[in-house]
């Protein structure tokens, strides 16, 4: 730890004191499996802190090198790793297929892509920098399952139990025979390390004569159709083609693994990470590659324009009038932060910032507003006028002029609603009031939005739009 403390050091510059010592605290104390792909929300919430400040102080911590950052695309179904990569650059594919769920699926931004954070081994050498040298429980535990799945603490291997039969450690290029007797019930031979998987329905008359089946694990063969086999004695021939150790289980696909796969639990997710003003501080445009379109099914955008700018420059001059926009800036960039969001980009006088949610999105167009009306009570003049307008939908983040931007419908919505917009009024989309977060919140604050339908350029339905009073 000695190489440790200066980055320690470091650290408490740039994130808050707490957060820090409970980071600290995990490294020096944690046992190994718990400092492999953290999840930066479960952390939070175990140790009673704020979400965006653990969030920051992770990343502020994997730039200075005391963790690993991981993109993992993770199996909507069973919450398995089906790719994990050290940049969101190589999240290639458009599709990833999990042989343990049989299913395919498009990778997205907000459900399939977690961020993950590993102790860097110059700091701590641990068991999960050598994965292929894991015992086959701790791979699973710590090597295939994302941090999405609330694996048991205490009785783990008691639970896993339950429903692997049989397993065993396979080493490159060696064959082995797995022999057992198959109940009555659909049965999952399954390898982790390659991620292939055999289904066997098992049903019938039960009988005494011993079945057959032999299977390869090689990476290019990852499942084939389910096989019908009668209870009774079964031999497994496996041969390992590949290059690495293989872990083949036995596995009854029954009520408790079904009940360890639904425990799930929040993580931190690529579009979280991608809207979060930290990361964006940090990585610039080490994000994307520019060739890259990633989808993401919701986002929420924020865009605001100063009124009236043009005639402020003509009013207070130049000098005035830049240090006053500069102020602006500033004011509504800190907002964007502290609620969880990104500014993307300003244009001229304008922002375009993006929210994980739309809730956060309300809650800083409201901030803005008040803070506008704060400067310009503190001046004794109405000089900034803010507009805003709020949209939230599907889209794709792409790379532009080396920037990680987006790309649809949903942004130039978002646009041409702030452009409806006139001095000190909220513009929002029926999509972001339809957000039940976002509607409890103007409730309990007792602001009553006002609706009417608009047709916007380029846009052939009319949209319902809201004004926030």
């Amino acid at each position: 730890m000695s190489e440790a403390e200066p980055l320690f050091a470091m650290l408490r510059q740039s994130a808050q004191e707490n957060v820090v010592d409970a980071i600290e605290r995990l490294v020096l104390d944690a046992p190994d499996r718990k400092l492999s792909r953290i999840n930066a929300l479960a952390f939070a919430a175990s140790e009673g802190l704020d979400e965006e400040e653990t969030v920051g102080a992770f990343l502020h911590a994997s730039h200075l090198g005391l963790f690993e950052l991981s993109w993992n695309v993770l199996c909507p179904g069973c919450g398995g790793v089906l790719d994990a990569n050290t940049s969101l650059k190589t999240v290639q594919s458009d599709e990833y297929t999990c042989a343990l769920c049989a299913a395919g699926y498009e990778p997205t931004l907000d459900e399939m892509v977690e961020v993950t954070f590993t102790v860097s081994p110059r700091v701590r050498r641990i068991a999960a920098h050598n994965p292929h040298e894991l015992p086959p429980i701790e791979y699973f535990r710590q090597i295939y399952w994302g941090s999405g799945i609330e694996l048991p603490e205490g009785d783990f291997e008691a639970k896993v139990d339950e429903f692997v039969m049989e397993s065993l450690e396979l080493p490159p290029g060696e064959k082995a025979v797995i022999s057992l007797q198959l109940p009555e019930a659909f049965v999952i031979v399954f390898e982790p390390v390659t991620h292939a998987a055999q289904f066997l329905d098992v049903k019938g008359e039960p009988t005494r004569e011993r079945q057959n089946l032999s299977l390869v694990f090689d990476r290019a063969h990852r499942h084939s159709e389910t096989i019908n086999l009668r209870p009774g004695p079964l031999r497994i021939q496996l041969e390992n083609h590949t290059t690495v150790r293989t872990l083949p289980s036995v596995c009854l696909a029954n009520d408790a693994l079904h009940e360890m796969l639904g425990r799930r639990r929040p993580f931190l997710t690529a579009k979280r990470l991608l809207s979060n003003q930290t990361f964006r501080n940090l990585y610039h445009t080490d994000t994307i590659d520019v060739d890259q379109r990633l989808k993401i099914t919701s986002l929420t955008f924020l865009f605001t324009d100063l009124r009236g700018s043009t005639e402020l420059y003509e009013r207070v001059g130049d000098l005035a009038a830049f240090e006053l926009v500069k102020t602006h800036f500033s004011i509504l960039n800190d907002i964007v932060g502290t609620e969880a969001g990104a500014v993307v980009k300003t244009i001229g006088d304008a922002v375009m910032a993006t929210f994980p949610t739309p809730d956060r999105a309300v809650v800083a167009a409201m901030r803005m507003r008040d803070a506008m009306r704060k400067l310009n009570t503190e001046r004794g003049s109405e000089d900034l006028l803010l507009k805003i307008g709020i949209h939230e939908g599907p889209c794709i983040a792409v790379n532009l002029n080396e920037r990680q931007d987006y790309f649809g419908q949903t942004v130039n919505i978002a646009s041409r609603v702030q452009h409806l917009a006139t001095a000190r009024e909220i513009f929002a989309t029926g999509s972001v009031l339809g957000d039940a977060r976002a509607s409890d919140l103007l409730s309990k604050r007792g602001v009553t939005p006002m609706s009417y339908n608009v047709t916007l350029r380029g846009i052939t339905d009319e949209i319902s739009i809201f004004t926030i009073p």
